[in-house]
This record gives structure tokens, sequence and C-alpha cells, in this order.
């Protein structure tokens, strides 16, 4: 059963930085395009950023120059190290596959605030 889980949310002060971390079981991670996604409190998830297997990357404008997304398929690992964080990037933090989704993970918390 493929699962994701993700890590590396806190609290942080504005302008400050956190790196994510999504570890995926099973065999598809290699291949397949990943997502990170975020969800604020009363808002719908909407996509954060994007990789294909090859590294080429997507970002909302939101968040282009702030966030980078990046891979390491050897241990199936995603990440999103994001930097300049504001208080609106404040929301729980999750990963997909980006075509055939597989169930949610539990997230990973970030709050951005003094």
């Amino acid at each position: 059963q493929v699962q994701l889980v993700e890590s590396g949310g806190g609290l942080v002060q504005p302008g400050g930085s956190l790196r994510l971390s999504c570890a995926a079981s099973g065999s598809r991670f290699r291949g397949d395009v990943m997502d990170w996604y975020r969800q604020a409190p009363g808002k719908q998830r909407e996509l954060v950023a994007g990789i294909t297997s090859g590294g080429s990357t997507n970002y909302a404008d939101s968040v282009k120059g702030r966030f980078t997304i990046s891979r390491d398929n050897a241990k199936s690992t995603l990440y999103l190290q994001m930097n300049s964080l504001k208080p609106e990037d404040t929301a729980v933090y999750y990963c997909n596959y980006r075509y055939l989704p597989v169930a949610w993970g539990q997230g990973t918390q970030v709050t951005v605030s003094s």
C-alpha cells in the first residue's frame, strides 16, 4: 500500500525558513510527478509546487522565488524548502502524486507568526 508521510513543519517567525519532507513508500515514486499542496483554515486545498521525475518544476505565483521543490529518487523523498515565510503561508502542507493520487497523509502544520 502506497503511503505518504509529511514532516518538517513547525512554528517560525515571518522571514524564517523551513524544510518539509515527504517520504513515499512503494515503487512508483521514481517515475511519477509529485506535488506539494497546502490547506489553510477555512480554505480549499491549493497546489503549491510540482516536480517531474526529471526535475522540471512549477510553482504557484504566491510562492515563486521563495519556495524550492526538489526530490531524491533514491530515497523516495520529496522536499520543499521554504524561505522568506509569510503569515499567509500558514497552512497544513501535503504531498501527493499528480496523476492517480493516493490517500492523503496527515500533513505537516506550518505556522508563520511573530
